[in-house]
């Protein structure tokens, strides 16, 4: 017997979000994982109602797909594409460094400077999905500290899309960080905050080059084959 009418009106789609909106994006939830809504609804003991709310959500954040035969899976990371994501991706952090530079204000840098501590938070206590989660904030209050919002949209667009390759990265460190790259971004935040436009462009250039490299040898080294991602 579900019981969801002892929940508060909602709770339940929530619950089931986070809790696959998390798997999908640690890869405990590994890429082609089919999400049976039967199945999803006796794990839950809910109707597949809000089950069904959950998933459209997750559809929504492209973490889930539906097939034409109405099934749901997790959907597979698409390594032949990584090059051109990766140019894309590098492109968008120097933009919207130089950017954030030339058109920051004071209420912008008390975003991204917030957001930063959160981000060294984070790798302090080792924990990859606020990582994840905070540095995507922290880039996208740098995007929009330059005051174009196509950029911002599309730069968001990009974090969103990569969060599971994100999670490679942390992984190929065992999510212990090295603080070096945490610095990185604060180098970054002072290049902004001194309106120094050449120097945001060679750090962001340089911040994205290595989180590319990482991955890429991580990926080259046979490592992503044990975590079956599809």
């Amino acid at each position: 017997m579900h019981s969801e009418n002892a929940r508060p009106r909602g709770s339940g789609v929530k619950t089931v979000y986070e809790e696959l909106r998390r798997g999908i994006l640690d890869l405990s939830i590994p890429p082609g994982t089919p999400l049976d809504e039967a199945q999803l609804s006796a794990r839950f003991a809910m109707s597949r109602t809000p089950i069904r709310e959950a998933l459209v959500k997750l559809a929504a954040e492209n973490l889930v797909t539906t097939l034409p035969n109405r099934n749901t899976i997790v959907p597979a990371i698409d390594f032949a594409r990584l090059p051109a994501y990766f140019d894309a991706l590098t492109l968008m952090y120097r933009v919207s460094t130089r950017s954030a530079a030339q058109n920051h204000t004071e209420q912008d840098m008390v975003a991204i400077r917030h957001y930063q501590q959160a981000f060294a938070d984070a790798v302090e206590r080792r924990d990859a999905q606020s990582m994840i989660s905070e540095n995507r904030e922290f880039h996208v209050a740098i995007a929009r500290a330059g005051a174009n919002s196509y950029y911002t949209d599309f730069f968001a667009r990009l974090l969103d899309e990569g969060r599971r390759i994100l999670r490679l990265y942390y992984t190929s460190f065992d999510d212990r960080l090295p603080l070096q790259y945490v610095q990185e971004h604060e180098d970054m935040v002072r290049a902004i905050a001194a309106r120094d436009v050449s120097l945001c462009d060679s750090l962001a250039k340089a911040h994205a080059e290595q989180i590319v490299q990482q991955i890429q040898s991580y990926l080259g080294n046979g490592k992503q084959s044990a975590l079956d991602l599809g």
